[in-house]
């Protein structure tokens, strides 16, 4: 198999993968897909030097071009999903609504927790991936996860009791 035959391969094999990831960090389908794209010409650049499986490489990439738009103190703040198409179409179904209920919690998140958060447990990346991926400690990701999990605890639990009544 040619190069281009190995990267068209692991494109299809994983951009829906990494576009779900991308959307969770941002919070904008547009934004996500245009972070995917970038992280795809990024691999594609160093696919030759990458060993072994791409997609740590790609996940670690498509991290840090999503740090890198909350660090720019000109950017705007992230926009909550519940205002675009990608939230799930109601149907009465209770796992839509807590699925619902999650993503705009998340985007209630500062960005660092957000990308904490959405690396350690939708990724499942350990707490040194997770502080490799953010260029930052292992005592930040710590602290931004504890952080980000007592915020999303206190957005989401008064929504849940609200459910029950």
């Amino acid at each position: 198999m040619s190069r281009g035959d190995d990267f068209d391969e692991f494109v299809r094999g994983s951009a829906t993968r990494l576009l779900r990831t991308a959307v969770l960090l941002t919070g904008d389908r547009a934004a996500a897909e245009d972070l995917v794209q970038e992280m795809f010409e990024r691999v594609y650049v160093k696919w030759r030097r990458i060993h072994g499986s791409p997609e740590p490489y790609a996940r670690k990439t498509l991290a840090n071009l999503s740090a890198n738009r909350w660090r720019s103190k000109s950017r705007k703040p992230e926009v909550a999903l519940a205002d675009h198409h990608d939230q799930g179409a109601p149907d009465g179904s209770d796992e839509y609504a807590v699925r619902d209920g999650l993503l705009a919690a998340l985007q209630e998140l500062p960005p660092r927790q957000r990308a904490v958060i959405v690396l350690r447990f939708y990724e499942d990346m350990t707490e040194a991936q997770t502080a490799e991926a953010l260029n930052c400690s292992l005592g930040t990701v710590k602290s931004q996860t504890s952080r980000g999990l007592d915020r999303l605890r206190l957005i989401t639990e008064p929504a849940l009791l609200e459910g029950l009544r």
